[in-house]
């Protein structure tokens, strides 16, 4: 299936560059597969929107500081880096704008790091750093790794509000954007509701937003993820599926974690890696409805949901969220798949 045909037309004053002024203000399109209807209503509305009974599975990553900037000693010239995973020996592997060209040059960073570009491959870089840098080291001088289409310097308020209110194990480059709109009190409300809550954990990284450079969506590869599923987690989704009730995934990093670890008609715990890739035409095992962000054009993200609800479907939805005024990607509106 050519690439192009996951594109759609979005006004960039939509794109929004700042979150709701209240976490759990944002609006909430739904759309109803069974009716082949769209609904407008509001995150708020959500514990009247699902039945007691649903399992609602939240991706509780915790997002680091993983933007660093840094200088040439010799030239002055800036480099960026986007800490993506943790290796041996100081070493991390990232992202940075043409890693190629400064291989074996060395950078230095906030508080007397040097930092080496010492292997580059496809879209990532291995950079090592001299002494090396770890969590607390991030959380000091690091940045939070806003997406591009936000236009705009990282402020303090980031760090709260790109980051869900929820998020237990660091290890994500990128929020999982669709659990920013669930405030505690909305949680609470759920779980008074009649709504089982349970986390699952996939740290975000380049499988998630590398966009899709092919021509088909099918010559893209995906790249590994850590994900894991506790066994309480495991145990609550089972005996939802064995009893008919509903598994709603909060974000397309839960769906991806369990249909992974989804295997002969159950969720299994454990941990591992996953390049999962879902496209039109893929079976769902386990996850029967999703909360989501309206996605970038052209990414495995919307080719995900269009796997889920129908390319069609979902092109439409998001004709009518543009023709209503939405505000689209990370901090924008979300969308309820029925």
């Amino acid at each position: 299936m050519k690439t192009r045909a996951f594109s759609f037309r979005l006004p960039a004053e939509l794109i929004a560059q700042e979150p709701p002024a209240q976490r759990g203000a944002s609006r909430l399109l739904v759309l109803d597969r069974s009716r082949g209807s769209l609904r407008h209503a509001r995150i708020a509305d959500l514990p009247s929107l699902l039945p007691a009974g649903t399992v609602l599975v939240l991706n509780d990553s915790r997002v680091r500081k993983a933007r660093l900037f840094g200088s040439s000693p010799q030239t002055g010239g800036a480099i960026e880096v986007l800490l993506l995973e943790r290796l041996e020996g100081g070493r991390w592997r990232a992202l940075a704008a043409r890693a190629r060209h400064r291989r074996g040059r060395p950078y230095l960073f906030p508080g007397g790091v040097q930092g080496t570009v010492v292997e580059s491959a496809g879209d990532s870089c291995t950079v090592e750093f001299v002494p090396p840098v770890g969590e607390d080291y991030l959380e000091r001088h690091g940045h939070v790794p806003l997406p591009p289409y936000i236009r705009r310097q990282d402020t303090p308020a980031d760090s709260t509000r790109y980051q869900t209110v929820y998020a237990r194990h660091t290890g994500s480059a990128a929020a999982p954007t669709a659990g920013l709109h669930l405030s505690e009190e909305l949680l609470a409300q759920l779980s008074r509701a009649g709504v089982e809550v349970v986390p699952v954990t996939l740290h975000v990284g380049l499988g998630t937003f590398l966009p899709i450079r092919s021509e088909s969506i099918e010559a893209h590869a995906m790249h590994a993820e850590f994900y894991r599923v506790p066994p309480e987690t495991a145990l609550a989704v089972n005996r939802a599926l064995a009893e008919g009730r509903r598994v709603l995934a909060v974000g397309t990093t839960a769906v991806r974690t369990l249909e992974s670890a989804g295997r002969e008609g159950e969720v299994r715990a454990g941990e591992g890696q996953t390049s999962l890739y879902i496209t039109p035409g893929y079976r769902f095992r386990v996850v029967g409805h999703l909360l989501t962000n309206f996605h970038t054009p052209r990414s495995t993200l919307l080719v995900l949901v269009s796997a889920f609800a129908g390319r069609q479907a979902i092109l439409r939805a998001y004709r009518e969220a543009v023709r209503e005024r939405y505000r689209f990607f990370s901090y924008g509106d979300a969308m309820l798949i029925l």
